[in-house]
């Protein structure tokens, strides 16, 4: 019995290691392809998007709640839009703030703009369907209500529309614009050099888990035949993405579409998103299980088994966690003694790792804004403060997602929205 507990440990020890050294390198070098093949050349310069053999009506969609201190900025920015034909339509989710009085007053302002109100809290999913049902135009460019949209970026991502007759989805590039704390200067890079890269690896495989919720530009006709957003689900952008990748619509990723976003800098308010975050990859884990076994529905294999893996891969890490604390108060036997967490030549690479994978992908993105290279020094608190805080947001989530009553609507909670520049 010590031998198979002294083999489980020793195994335990090799998953926990070699599972995140793996996928870095997975995203190194799928987000270095990705750089070289799509975002170097003739035609790349972000302020000076390529012409377009035409330009399609675009609808703007802002579903928000309680965003009286953001809104104003956020439609001010849309409407400087560099497109020809667009318009913008909020939807006011039952805000119970100053929402509706900055809403008729920007509507006086901006002729471009059309509100809608609903009468109480809806949810995302519901205020994105209302966008969707009183839009003019077939292509619908999605943000959210404290998010501040580049002038270029309908022109980046409507090129894949106009190239793609099967793109159903164009993923932007939030940026992080929340960074007066430490909390505030980790975000900046983990969204420079942890999702750049990852979405960057997950086009070359062929699919992504999951588009950004913040600025994502949608095909209306693909949306309809899929049931647009589930109301139900706690994170819409995940399962939309799925949605639509499962009725075999390609989703791409558009790093030049930027879009300046706000971001929790509480330990409380980053603890709420990133359990919300994990519940909504929880739920599409189990949403789709079945689907999984369809053999025309494998090119979705690669990013369920990413995530999948890196469930178990958290829950082991609790384990370890856990017999490592015992350890420090209590005689464990020798097969089931963790004399450190992280030591040795393992901690070393596992380092030297991280700052690679962080340094390319700084390097990629440093086009889209100045002084990265700042916030380079902050990221070496990423791989523990992150680390631990994603293991244990997942550990949360899932019991969640697992006894969540089936057909609950999921409605708007106002976030942290971080100290504003």
């Amino acid at each position: 019995m010590t031998d198979y507990l002294s083999q489980f440990i020793s195994g335990l020890f090799y998953f926990e290691f070699y599972y995140p050294l793996f996928m870095a390198y997975v995203w190194i070098i799928g987000s270095v392809y990705y750089y070289f093949h799509w975002e170097t050349g003739a035609g790349m310069d972000i302020k000076n998007p390529p012409a377009l053999p035409e330009y399609p009506g675009v609808s703007f969609i802002v579903p928000c709640y309680n965003e009286g201190d953001n809104i104003g900025e956020t439609v001010h920015h849309l409407a400087k839009q560099n497109y020809p034909e667009f318009e913008i339509i909020v939807i006011n989710d039952g805000s119970s703030d100053n929402s509706s009085i900055i809403l008729d007053d920007l509507n006086q302002r901006y002729p471009a703009l059309r509100v809608v109100n609903l009468q109480c809290n809806q949810g995302k999913a519901m205020a994105l369907r209302m966008g969707a049902m009183v839009s003019r135009h077939e292509f619908l460019v999605c943000i959210d209500g404290d998010a501040l949209l580049d002038e270029n970026a309908a022109t980046w991502m409507m090129r894949h529309f106009i190239d793609g007759p099967r793109v159903g989805a164009v993923t932007g590039n939030p940026r992080v614009r929340t960074r007066s704390t430490l909390l505030g200067k980790i975000q900046v890079g983990e969204f420079s050099s942890i999702v750049g890269a990852i979405k960057r690896a997950q086009r070359i495989y062929g699919r992504v888990f999951t588009v950004s919720g913040v600025v994502t530009a949608f095909r209306k006709s693909a949306l309809h035949k899929v049931g647009y957003w589930s109301l139900d689900m706690v994170t819409e952008d995940i399962d939309i993405s799925w949605k639509l990748q499962l009725d075999h619509w390609d989703i791409r990723f558009e790093p030049n579409a930027l879009c300046w976003i706000l971001m929790p800098e509480t330990l409380t308010g980053l603890w709420r998103q990133r359990v919300r975050w994990a519940q909504g990859g929880a739920e599409v884990l189990l949403k789709y299980v079945r689907t999984m076994a369809n053999w025309r529905k494998r090119r979705m294999w690669m990013v369920y088994l990413e995530f999948f893996t890196s469930v178990i891969w958290s829950y082991f890490m609790i384990v370890t966690i856990l017999l490592w604390l015992t350890g420090q108060f209590f005689q464990l036997p020798a097969a089931l003694t963790i004399p450190a967490l992280l030591s040795g030549w393992n901690g070393v690479i596992l380092g030297i790792t991280c700052m690679t994978q962080f340094a390319v992908s700084m390097i990629i993105d440093s086009r889209f804004e100045k002084g990265l290279g700042k916030i380079y020094y902050w990221l070496i608190w990423y791989p523990v403060a992150y680390w631990i805080l994603n293991i244990f947001t997942t550990a949360a989530a899932v019991p969640r997602a697992l006894f969540k009553k089936k057909g609950t609507r999921a409605v708007w909670v106002s976030p942290d929205r971080g100290l504003r520049p």
